[in-house]
């Protein structure tokens, strides 16, 4: 997919309609729907039509709208909010059209893409909070689709927390100073203990629970989350990440967190890339600790955004106690690792029932000396061993395993970009490794599984030739 096949070729927004004239031609069901849909707005609804079905002319009394006529003039759309047009007839769509284009106001022309000035979206309704689903005219069944998830994961509560916030917007404004004690108000407000009490049916103490944070004020100190991204793939996400970095100031990310998951923050997060490359540490860990410590001084939360999981390989450990000393408050939000991701898509079960009790998380840095790893011996008794960074000392991890005694036809697995589109995954034997991590299109991070597992993985029979496990 293209870069711009991601850009959008609408700019979503919500019109005002409130105590405003919108227009509705036509006298028909695909009339009567949109009057209905309409009917959920505060709008002043008018329809012009030749004649009105039973369907149409019960919606529009139903919705309190008003029957003008059978055709509108130029002067009857002029000033509207809105005109839809729903007759039935292409040229008395291309007609409306041309009136409301005349008059300066825009139309939707009902399944006729190509003449519409707006799309009409999926709806999911929670007043004052309202969400919309457009496809751009192409796909309207998928938008109601999308709608009906929504639906389902929106209790109708959020109206009323919505509109609790709408009530307390202008008190919040004149109490609290600046955006950022603001901001991080609102945060509290509608994930924390307020909120509960919404969702519990208890307004008036959530109204009152609301009341007392905004005496107490926000807590303006700094904090850091250490946040893992995943493997890469955006539904990998946790969402306690995404709401870590919906609330973040500044966001501080590596090199391999690619840009989709980057651009869920918010967007006037500031972001700051301190990527490292293998030999090439521009920004050494030292300074990066200092990064961390200086924004949450200021005032700011920070999340610090890691490929995978904080906590395996992400020198998580320096950064924590470099926070610790500065007494900068901090948290940890876990991230699927790259072994679980590599795994999971390629049906290799990490640990066995008779083949593999204990699992290793390894890096094959440690592999670069004479010696065998630390985790060797492991490897040896059966476990399974997931080598991080192993591609560059493949070959010397292989070797030295099979000096060892570990079988040679032990079956390994090598994974490059687990989860991502551009991934790669071949299988074979430990004696193959050099060869199999070796290939020319294997650039990006590579995982290696090792361990009589892989045999029970996605290519079963796995012989001297290196098999393609997933494209």
């Amino acid at each position: 997919m293209t870069k711009d096949a991601r850009k959008l070729g609408v700019f979503p927004a919500f019109h005002k309609v409130e105590g405003r004239r919108v227009v509705v031609v036509g006298g028909g069901r695909e009339a009567a729907a949109k009057i209905r849909l309409l009917a959920e707005t505060k709008a002043d609804i008018v329809v012009y039509a030749r004649s009105l079905d039973k369907e149409t002319g019960a919606d529009l009394v139903a919705a309190g709208a008003e029957w003008r006529g059978p055709w509108p003039a130029g002067d009857d759309l002029r000033g509207a909010a809105l005109v839809f047009s729903a007759t039935g007839d292409a040229d008395d769509d291309r007609a409306v059209c041309a009136l409301a284009r005349a008059a300066g106001v825009p139309v939707n022309v009902v399944d006729c893409p190509e003449l519409c000035d707006f799309y009409t979206p999926a709806i999911v309704n929670r007043a004052p909070l309202a969400i919309a689903v457009c496809s751009e005219g192409v796909a309207p069944v998928l938008s109601r689709h999308v709608r009906a998830r929504i639906e389902a994961l929106l209790a109708p509560a959020f109206g009323d927390l919505s509109g609790l916030a709408d009530r307390l917007r202008g008190r919040v404004a004149r109490t609290l100073p600046g955006p950022a004690a603001r901001r991080r108000f609102w945060a509290r407000f509608f994930s924390g203990p307020v909120a509960e009490k919404v969702f519990a049916g208890e307004l008036r103490a959530a109204e009152g629970e609301a009341v007392r944070m905004l005496e107490i004020g926000p807590n303006l100190a700094g904090h850091v989350s250490l946040v893992g991204a995943g493997p890469g793939a955006e539904d990998l996400l946790t969402l306690r990440a995404q709401r870590a970095l919906q609330e973040a100031d500044v966001i501080v990310h590596d090199r391999l967190v690619p840009e989709a998951i980057v651009a869920q923050g918010r967007r006037d997060a500031r972001r700051i890339h301190v990527g490292k490359a293998p030999g090439n540490h521009v920004i050494t860990q030292d300074a990066i600790n200092a990064l961390l410590v200086n924004e949450a001084r200021k005032g700011n939360r920070v999340v610090r955004l890691k490929s995978g999981d904080p906590l395996v390989f992400g020198r998580a450990g320096e950064e924590m106690a470099a926070l610790r000393a500065a007494n900068v408050s901090f948290d940890v939000v876990p991230g699927i690792t790259a072994a679980f991701a590599a795994a999971a898509e390629n049906e290799i079960p990490l640990t066995l029932r008779d083949t593999s009790s204990a699992l290793v998380f390894a890096t094959g840095h440690d592999a670069d000396g004479d010696t065998l790893p630390g985790w060797a011996g492991l490897a040896l008794s059966g476990a399974t061993v997931a080598v991080y960074m192993g591609k560059a000392t493949a070959p010397r991890v292989a070797a030295r395993l099979v000096e060892a005694g570990l079988s040679a036809a032990t079956p390994v697995a090598v994974v490059e970009n687990a989860s991502r589109p551009d991934r790669h995954a071949f299988a074979g034997r430990l004696d193959e490794l050099h060869r199999i991590a070796g290939q020319a299109e294997l650039d990006g991070p590579v995982l290696i599984i090792i361990g009589d597992v892989v045999a029970a993985g996605a290519v079963a029979g796995l012989d001297a030739a290196p098999a393609t496990l997933a494209a």
